[in-house]
């Protein structure tokens, strides 16, 4: 007797990078428009899509049915405005790189465009998702979720372009998101002092996993967990230095260091614990459950800031998924959509 998969899609946070995932999605998602059993979305295949960052901005768009190429296009035609009057490093002392009006209006209107115009709520999402933030206001690590399980009761009610908003704003690129919404019970709610999921998660492949065994009982046997994500380099530096400080970590040649030391370093250690729990110490198991996951190795010249705006460097970033999909594209399609 065949026992139903649990799926669960996870989406790395990554800033602009996230054009990574966008277009390899952009790319399965055409592919399944030549299906004729109407199962033409990506939502449609999965019971739980997790996503971080701007991770979490493409899994709550994809879970209102928004076409893949139209993510992707909203990276591709915005960057520039989103992250194009980025401040001088002195002020970036004081205040964070980028203003998020722009981008919080973008998502609004995208949203609510696949939501007969009005904004959607959490509820709404078509598929089930949970969204990594961290409350500054509580000082610890949440997650957002769909009421998928009796006792969650609180998130559905959140608005969803600032739930995108809170797990977007990342620590010295924007300001901690703050708002108020009336929830469905027309009382008046404060959302303030948000926080880039990916302090914590910013691979949240990990989240989803426990969320599938906790909240929705699956038997670790009957998970499938295609995880994506969006470029990494190696962070190396054997260089013998006497200078350390701050100029180094968040400065030197226009990079912040310590942003992505803390983010990498988080990803590499899920997809480790994960590929663990897999096939367990040196892949000595058998498949203990279905999982893959895309990714690309950076080097120096590919490597792409995550505020970067430059349109053709950012086209030529998301080409590198077109070459792992093609590596990958028959065992990912089998696995994961057929």
């Amino acid at each position: 007797m065949n026992t139903k998969k649990f799926k669960i899609l996870s989406i790395d946070g990554g800033g602009i990078r996230g054009v990574f995932p966008a277009y390899l999605l952009m790319l399965i998602e055409s592919e399944l428009e030549k299906r004729k059993d109407g199962k033409t979305k990506i939502y449609q295949h999965f019971d739980l899509i997790t996503g971080t960052s701007t991770g979490g901005i493409i899994a709550l768009a994809l879970s209102f049915g928004i076409p893949v190429k139209e993510i992707y296009e909203l990276y591709l035609n915005n960057a520039k405005s989103i992250f194009g009057k980025k401040k001088s490093f002195i002020k970036q002392l004081f205040f964070a790189s980028h203003k998020s009006d722009f981008l919080e209006n973008l998502i609004k209107n995208k949203f609510k465009e696949y939501n007969r115009g009005v904004d959607p709520r959490l509820k709404d999402c078509k598929t089930d998702v949970c969204i990594p933030i961290y409350d500054l206001v509580r000082g610890n690590p949440s997650v957002l979720k769909t009421p998928y399980h009796e006792a969650f009761n609180r998130d559905f009610h959140i608005p969803a372009y600032k739930v995108a908003m809170a797990t977007a704003a990342a620590p010295t690129y924007f300001n901690p998101y703050s708002s108020n919404y009336l929830d469905l019970d027309n009382i008046n709610k404060s959302f303030i002092n948000k926080v880039d999921g990916g302090v914590m998660a910013n691979n949240p492949a990990l989240v989803a996993f426990l969320e599938a065994i906790k909240a929705f009982n699956v038997d670790i046997s009957d998970l499938e967990i295609f995880s994506i994500g969006t470029g990494y380099k190696k962070f190396t530096d054997i260089n013998f230095r006497k200078n350390w400080g701050l100029y180094y970590w968040m400065g030197k040649n226009n990079r912040k260091r310590l942003i992505e030391l803390f983010m990498q370093s988080q990803s590499q250690l899920v997809a480790n614990y994960i590929s663990l729990l897999h096939e367990g110490i040196d892949r000595r198991e058998k498949e203990n459950f279905v999982y893959d996951r895309v990714d690309v190795e950076l080097t120096e010249d590919s490597l792409l800031e995550m505020d970067e705006y430059d349109m053709k460097l950012i086209s030529n970033f998301a080409e590198l998924a077109s070459i792992e999909y093609q590596y990958k594209k028959t065992e990912i399609l089998k696995r994961h959509f057929y």
